[in-house]
């Protein structure tokens, strides 16, 4: 099943930058271990924001759900989720 996510980040001001970095590089790790697993089947920057949008490939909302706390920047996280399916007009075969 494919969910439409987008996720905002918000930091708190103050939080000791090196921390923020090593937390950083542990997000971007866990995001690139989703993605080669195929469960995180795209992600996009949000321009001038904190912001991305991404698609999951998952089996359901529980699994969505499952993933996303798994993120590292999951505590400082706004989540809109919304569940998609393919669309009868779609050129494409491997949108589903």
């Amino acid at each position: 099943m494919l969910f439409h996510v987008r996720m905002d980040v918000r930091v708190p001001h103050g939080v000791d930058p090196a921390w923020l970095d090593e937390l950083k590089r542990t997000e971007r790790e866990r995001a690139q271990a989703l993605q080669s697993q195929g469960k995180w089947r795209h992600l996009w920057r949000i321009a001038g924001q904190y912001s991305n949008i991404s698609v999951f490939d998952v089996a359901d909302a529980q699994e969505l759900h499952d993933l996303v706390s798994t993120l590292p920047l999951f505590p400082f996280m706004d989540i809109q989720v919304t569940p998609l399916c393919r669309h009868p007009s779609s050129v494409r075969e491997d949108d589903s």
